[in-house]
């Protein structure tokens, strides 16, 4: 375990209200982790995450799916504690439209309506994944006679998905993922082959989306992160976004999604932080505002016990947003999901065990965390933007 994160589980958290000292734990390395104090505790925080975020300037929220406003506890965690929503993939090109004949809005305006309905506010997620992997195999097998017969496609398909909620999506991730996390270089499709390049692409995207959406920010979202091996995704990344920039693109925000994944939370050691905090003032110092997009806590290779990977769960949560909310430039704070057995993270990276993660804010019985109250914490100690 790294010296901060042993300082924060040791001296700032601890079970919720009542939790008495762990005996020892298996942490990511394998060995027994260091038996917590008792007493050691994160305070409940009774107060809505969204209203703690308001008084800070920020906006809180998670990710949301269709089929989730089925779910009454699910909905009355969301409308409890968030301001705004994000669909998970209802949004995607995938779901939008499968098929050359198939336009498919349903799931998408059904958490519209859901949202414009309870006074919530909604991202969109997102105008295009550019990203072979991502897009159905047909888009995948195009082959275009001319640039502008791409531009024609990307236009129709644009036109359709941004106007038909526009001005109620606040802020657009225009672009998702179009960076190589190997090699840190751009990321080719059918439309890019057609249109010179995928810069080309990307600033007919932003362009049209600004068009169809004036006022609206525009981000580009990626996951790149703070994990050993992320360099050349994260320069990639910087490179991609100042060449947009150099254009004239409509770029108003970087969308960091805050997954964790690979590295453990015990493993955000003081150097990973110094240069995760470089690549992120790279960022801003281009202009740009950040948004948290898509937050969570993977513990793939963490021991089973419940307490001592909720408590480094909560640790890494707390040092990671109190880095990131010390930037007057994040606006939002979005959880990738809010209860653990509807995480994605379920099934990505199981774990060998077949224990259940634990990577969000409420428990599958939809009980509050310490994870929650470490939010809650990191948003009380921010600064007001």
């Amino acid at each position: 375990m790294n010296p901060l994160s042993r300082r924060t589980a040791l001296g700032l958290i601890g079970g919720a209200a009542g939790l008495t000292a762990l005996g020892a734990c298996t942490g990511s390395n394998g060995e027994a982790a260091p038996m917590a104090p008792a007493g050691a505790a994160f305070p409940v925080d009774p107060d809505p995450l969204k209203v703690i975020a308001r008084t800070k300037g920020l906006l809180f929220g998670s990710a949301m799916a269709a089929h989730q406003l089925n779910d009454p506890e699910y909905v009355r965690i969301i409308l409890a504690e968030c301001d705004v929503i994000v669909a998970e993939n209802e949004h995607k090109w995938y779901t939008i439209h499968p098929q050359p004949d198939v336009w498919n809005f349903e799931p998408a305006d059904a958490l519209v309506g859901f949202a414009q309905g309870n006074g919530l506010k909604m991202r969109g997620h997102t105008v295009l994944w550019h990203h072979p992997r991502w897009f159905p195999d047909w888009v995948n097998e195009l082959e275009f006679a001319s640039a502008a017969e791409a531009e024609a496609m990307l236009d129709d398909y644009i036109t359709r998905v941004v106007s038909r909620a526009h001005p109620f999506i606040h802020s657009w991730d225009v672009i998702n993922e179009a960076v190589d996390d190997q090699t840190g270089e751009l990321r080719e499709t059918s439309f890019s082959r057609a249109m010179g390049g995928p810069m080309n692409v990307m600033e007919y995207a932003f362009r049209k989306t600004a068009e169809l959406s004036p006022g609206t920010a525009l981000a580009y979202n990626d996951y790149m992160s703070w994990e050993t091996g992320n360099e050349n995704h994260r320069n990639g990344v910087l490179r991609l976004m100042e060449e947009l920039l150099r254009r004239g693109a409509p770029l108003t925000k970087f969308g960091i999604q805050s997954h964790s994944n690979y590295d453990m939370p015990d493993e955000f050691t003081p150097e990973k932080q110094r240069a995760w905090r470089a690549f992120c003032e790279e960022a801003i110092g281009m202009g740009l505002d950040l948004s948290l997009t898509e937050f969570d806590v993977n513990d793939t290779r963490l021991g089973p016990d419940i307490e001592m990977r909720d408590q480094l769960i909560a640790a890494f949560t707390k040092d990671y947003l109190d880095i990131m909310l010390s930037y007057p430039q994040t606006k939002e704070l979005l959880m990738w999901g809010m209860v653990d057995n509807q995480s994605w993270l379920q099934d990505f990276l199981p774990r060998e065990d077949g224990v259940e993660k634990r990577p969000t804010l409420f428990d599958s019985s939809y009980q509050p965390k310490l994870m929650r109250q470490a939010v809650a914490a990191a948003l009380r100690a921010a600064p007001v933007r």
